[in-house]
């Protein structure tokens, strides 16, 4: 199989029918083998994402006529033999043979000598790319470069360290061993890191596959990054308390939350498909909760127990705080999406603030960076919620602040938002 024709595949899922590239890429990688070229493919259609504007105007310039209709999935494969062509290693003859090869694959022969002509065109002008407006030249929708400016001084710091790739990060398995006792094991298998600031995470100087990590089968360290890891250690849950992670799946901090004490935990998620990694995960590392199927705005429908000591609301968001992680977030969300989103968190946090026993502490969280969802949403709470006090972070740079906002590339952590709010007592 063609990698090129998997990449531009995986592309026209995203950019044409609105699929996630976290569901369009592994449907392409499982027809590969080999794991250089699930590496090569990832970083291809990881890389379009990333500067599509700019790809997209130096395809358009060389095109005599936009390509329609089924056609569209060539446009999407010229856009793989561009990056290529500027941000790869790949040689540039081999680059357009294979994307020219590619064509045929996806079974459009006659448009082979256009892919062939395109590409040797830009290979022998190699224009500058285009910077002539603001999504040309960061390479990102403009109604989030609205928002980003309105929010931050700083905005442009922000949309580079969207463009990194991101690092990878452990999260140690304190009832296995101690950080340290693991970084040791890590140095011993000639793996480079770093602890991080919360009293679990270890960041590694190198991505790596799982397979080389000590005692992952066996649950000594899971994959997680290091701004999610403060979830569970600022909720801070005690030993024999009920525990509700109210939106869990895909269950990382559904795990920490046991690793840190002996709870009852509930981890519920509206997404059943979801619901089955946070099983898988609980499973590795031999941890019990009950797993449910269920709507965190609609607790009633599904639980007649007691209320929760302690919640963990880690809100539906537009995850513009992980683009870094996922760059077809840019091309996927709508402004219009925010405020529907807004609503949404609205709902959630209002409902489970119900089900939280006074004395009670609710952890809201976010993986975006937009006030909207952030601090606006949190300081909205508060006025409505009369029994509600916003629990200052020690992390926080302000203490004043609303919440913790974790900027994207900060002491090398995802965009991450927490506010810990703590209900009155009767």
């Amino acid at each position: 199989m063609n990698l090129r024709a998997l990449a531009a595949k995986a592309v026209f899922e995203v950019l044409e029918r609105g699929v996630s590239l976290s569901v369009a890429l592994p449907e392409q990688q499982k027809l590969l083998s080999d794991g250089k070229d699930k590496a090569l493919l990832a970083e291809l259609c990881y890389g379009v994402m990333r500067f599509l504007p700019q790809l997209d105007h130096c395809v358009s310039q060389f095109m005599s006529k936009p390509l329609k209709g089924k056609q569209r999935i060539v446009h999407q494969l010229l856009l793989v033999g561009v990056y290529q062509l500027y941000f790869t290693r790949v040689p540039a003859h081999a680059a357009i043979s294979e994307t020219a090869e590619a064509c045929r694959k996806l079974k459009f022969e006659g448009l082979v000598k256009v892919v062939n002509g395109v590409l040797r065109n830009i290979q022998r002008q190699i224009p500058a790319l285009a910077e002539s407006n603001d999504t040309l030249k960061y390479n990102y929708p403009g109604w989030l470069l609205k928002r980003l400016k309105a929010a931050y001084e700083q905005w442009p710091q922000i949309v580079e360290a969207s463009h990194q790739r991101p690092p990878m990060w452990l999260r140690n398995n304190r009832r296995q061993q101690s950080r340290d006792q693991y970084i040791a094991k890590l140095v011993d298998a000639e793996i480079n890191c770093r602890p991080g600031l919360s009293d679990d995470a270890i960041e590694l100087e190198f991505a790596t596959d799982v397979s080389r990590l000590p005692g992952f089968a066996e649950g000594a360290v899971s994959v997680q990054d290091g701004a999610a890891q403060w979830a569970a250690t600022l909720l801070a849950p005690k030993d024999g308390e009920l525990v509700l992670d109210a939106c869990a799946a895909p269950g990382g901090k559904s795990c920490h939350l046991l690793e840190l004490a002996d709870i009852q935990l509930l981890a519920v998620d509206a997404d059943s498909k979801r619901l089955e990694r946070v099983q898988q995960n609980l499973d590795r590392l031999a941890l019990n909760a009950k797993v449910i199927h269920g709507d965190a705005a609609n607790i009633d429908s599904w639980w007649n127990g007691e209320k929760f000591d302690r919640i963990l609301l880690d809100a539906p968001c537009s995850a513009t705080g992980v683009i870094r992680r996922h760059p077809d977030i840019k091309w996927l969300r709508k402004d219009s999406d925010i405020q529907e989103l807004a609503e949404l968190q609205k709902q959630i946090l209002d409902h489970c603030w119900q089900w939280l026993k006074p004395g009670g502490t609710l952890l809201y969280a976010t993986c975006s960076i937009l006030p909207d969802e952030n601090s606006k949403q949190v300081a909205a709470f508060l006025a409505r919620t009369p029994d509600a006090r916003l629990d200052a972070l020690p992390q926080q740079a302000d203490p004043q602040a609303i919440g913790w906002q974790i900027l994207p590339g900060q002491d090398g952590m995802d965009g991450f938002f927490y506010a810990r709010l703590k209900k009155a007592t009767l």
